[in-house]
């Protein structure tokens, strides 16, 4: 397929400058957010150990982050659009930097609920608000590109946070405190100092870069106006709360469900899987989780930019659940077996991981403009309550299994029912009728 009329060298010159501008500041927050929303599958040995948490303990307090998350995803995001993204952002990454440097001074299981629960209310709205604040800036034709390339941080965000986690927990008795201690208030600092910068320099729209001329701004404005009339032909604006009660929101809602149930799988208790598997330390158990990280970093950026290329969703979704959905039977198998762990873990790394690049680049194409900060909002808050229910279960199945083989098929099958919903999915724009 090829690209839309609207486009020529110097309208993709100009999207290419954008990226530069806007994709390293989202990326490097989407790195700080997301290390502090796992940096406890790092630290999971030794809060068991020193606080004495049981299997079901740990999962249910790294699941539960989503149930904060899930219920202030939406006025989060209604909010953003009222006042902007560079204040709501800042608001949201300053906010969540000072309850993760909190999490140091967990000392029971009821703290540690309380502090993850409102670690997950103070990050919602942040992922959704970034997707939708990416459609300010590119047309449609262009977004698994700009949100791959903003995703990349997910895998990344391991890759860098496991070796230096494994680090920091070496740290132990400095200044009286813990490894675990200094690995939560120094993970925390780069969201803090993220939120203050992107306060200061962030633009909400086109309208208000200052390193854009007046022509360029046009130009971005009826690219994306052009390719959106083309998707979505209603003069009416629809409600943007119809998306409530739209059924194909909830049909993308539970494909996304099952698909974060798996990618939390690897975040939350990759790092438990592969140390009882090899029996290393901190450091070497770290660089060793960064091994599945860096492959689905990869596969991130190569199937994402391929959608982009082929401009097709709906396979590259469902070819990479599937291949997900392989990977944790390998691991779930043999997962005491070192090298065949890892390698299962690997394959479904690539597999989870490369999945997200199109899945919202195809909801942000489906959802007309008028419901799509309800919509995206929706789809992510709701789609993340597989990030408790995950972690949660995969914590009691282990306590009274002694092993996350189950887990690890429990993640399978989620990725499994994940392409089977794509496979039936209908890729036509999503109409709300007031009626």
């Amino acid at each position: 397929m090829t690209e839309p009329a609207t486009f020529n060298a110097l309208t993709n010159k100009l999207l290419i400058k954008v990226s530069w501008r806007l994709i390293p500041i989202l990326f490097c927050s989407y790195i700080c957010a997301y290390l502090d929303r796992i940096n406890i599958g790092f630290a999971s040995k030794n809060l068991k150990e020193e606080l004495h948490f049981s299997d079901s303990v740990y999962g249910l307090g790294a699941g539960i982050f989503f149930l904060g998350y899930a219920l202030f995803e939406i006025p989060s995001n209604v909010i953003m659009e009222k006042v902007g993204a560079r204040r709501w952002i800042a608001r949201i990454m300053i906010s969540w930097g000072i309850i993760s440097g909190a999490m140091a001074f967990v000392n029971s299981p009821t703290t540690f609920y309380i502090l993850r629960f409102l670690l997950g209310i103070a990050e919602a709205g942040f992922f959704p608000g970034i997707i939708l604040y990416l459609t300010y800036w590119f047309p449609p034709s262009q977004r698994g590109k700009s949100i791959s390339r903003f995703m990349t941080a997910i895998p990344l965000s391991g890759l860098i946070g496991a070796p230096l986690s494994g680090m920091l927990l070496n740290m132990d008795g400095i200044a009286t405190l813990h490894g675990w201690q200094w690995l939560f208030l120094l993970e925390a600092l780069p969201s803090l100092l993220m939120g203050v910068y992107i306060f200061c320099f962030l633009p909400d729209k086109p309208a208000d870069a200052k390193w854009l001329n007046e022509e360029e701004k046009a130009v971005i404005s009826t690219v994306i106006a052009e390719e959106e009339s083309k998707l979505h032909t209603s003069a009416i604006k629809p409600n943007p709360y119809l998306a409530f009660f739209s059924l194909p929101v909830w049909y993308m809602c539970l494909i996304y469900f099952f698909q974060v149930t798996g990618l939390y799988g690897i975040g939350l208790w990759l790092p438990d899987l592969l140390r009882s598997a090899s029996h290393l330390g901190n450091i070497q158990t770290g660089f060793l989780t960064a091994i599945p990280f860096l492959a689905g970093a990869i596969s991130m950026a190569i199937w994402g930019w391929n959608s982009d290329r082929l401009n097709e969703r709906k396979w590259h979704l469902l070819l990479g659940n599937l291949l997900g959905s392989v990977g944790f039977v390998i691991a779930g198998l043999k997962p005491d077996n070192l090298p065949v762990a890892l390698l299962g873990i690997t394959i479904a790394s690539m597999g989870v991981h490369a999945t997200f690049g199109p899945f919202w680049a195809l909801k942000t194409t489906l959802l007309a403009p008028g419901i799509a900060a309800i919509g995206i909002a929706l789809i992510n808050s709701m789609g993340n309550l597989g990030g408790f229910m995950g972690p949660s279960l995969t914590g009691f199945l282990k306590e009274q299994t002694g092993s996350l083989s189950w887990g690890l098929i429990l993640y399978a099958s989620t990725s499994f029912l994940a392409a089977l919903m794509i496979f039936f999915l209908k890729l036509k724009p999503i109409q709300v009728d007031r009626s």
